[in-house]
């Protein structure tokens, strides 16, 4: 279940000693750097009003925030997705206004992706088999690389999703419309159109209403009879990789060698490089330590 909810309170004191509660909506207030707020002002008197900081929600310190409000004003989808991106299910939540906007940013990245690369995933659509993935295409290094990165994402995020980890999932989708390719880079279309497909249906449980329009537009379907998407494990298998030479600790080179290569031809390769070359020239080279698939660590004095 979700831990307690706040919201920012503000009060004025009363004569008696007592407080007068304001609803966050009727004030007026400025943050700082750091997102806490500094001065609040009432927004009909004009008056100066004490900041009671972030508390729960509550009818009696009048700092509810009105569910249907904030769907009137920003969306269901985004409501949804603020709500189970902001914390995770078991700690506290605190409303913000700037951070509903931050996901309402979010879904209208979503729609411009698909809006401006319509034709393009249109293109690589009659590509993708009935589980809405790449079959039998040749895919060239960097279309390679966008997939692993796609799969390896939704790999975590599906862990996450029966955890209920919802927030982790969240920002899965948005790391994967990052990494969803264009029409003007040197990535093939079907990954354009296999990337979408899984993060609308990755997607679509949090924020339906989108997703099932997108997928309306681009499938000619409805999401609700597409499957739940799966991990191509051929994709989180590079080709080849990039590996980081370093040289007394300090990054000197990075070079792309084949996924199976040696780890001695890795290592010479290394000592080859001509960057390399200028830091460990008349030195003794003491020891090579090689991190399959990530690093190459060079001792030299």
């Amino acid at each position: 279940c979700q831990g307690m909810v706040l919201a920012e309170s503000f009060y004025s004191n009363k004569e008696d000693g007592g407080k007068i509660w304001y609803n966050p909506e009727d004030i007026d207030f400025e943050r700082d750097s750091k997102g806490k707020v500094t001065s609040a002002v009432d927004r009909k008197t004009g008056k100066t009003v004490e900041i009671g900081g972030m508390t729960k929600m509550s009818k009696s310190k009048n700092n509810g925030i009105d569910p249907q409000t904030a769907i009137e004003k920003f969306g269901a989808d985004t409501v949804r997705v603020f709500t189970m991106f902001a914390a995770p299910p078991e700690q506290t939540l605190e409303w913000n206004d700037d951070g509903v906007g931050g996901a309402q940013r979010f879904l209208k990245r979503l729609w411009t992706y698909c809006q401006d690369q319509k034709s393009f995933i249109a293109e690589g659509k009659a590509e993708l088999n009935s589980d809405w993935l790449i079959a039998g295409v040749e895919l060239n290094e960097e279309s390679q690389e966008a997939r692993h990165s796609i799969h390896s994402i939704l790999e975590k995020a599906l862990v996450d999703f029966d955890k209920n980890q919802f927030n982790t999932v969240i920002a899965a989708c948005m790391t994967i419309l990052n990494h969803l390719p264009t029409a003007d880079k040197n990535i093939a279309a079907p990954v354009a159109a296999e990337g979408i497909s899984i993060l609308l249906r990755l997607l679509s449980p949090i924020a339906p209403h989108i997703c099932h329009s997108l997928w309306n537009e681009l499938a000619d379907q409805d999401i609700l009879s597409a499957p739940w998407p799966i991990v191509d494990s051929s994709a989180l298998t590079l080709s080849s990789i990039e590996l980081v030479v370093q040289v007394n600790g300090k990054v000197r080179a990075k070079i792309k060698m084949a996924a199976d290569t040696d780890k001695a031809i890795l290592e010479s390769t290394a000592l080859a490089n001509e960057n390399v070359q200028k830091f460990i020239e008349g030195k003794t080279v003491r020891k090579v330590i090689v991190i399959p698939g990530k690093l190459i660590s060079i001792v030299a004095n």
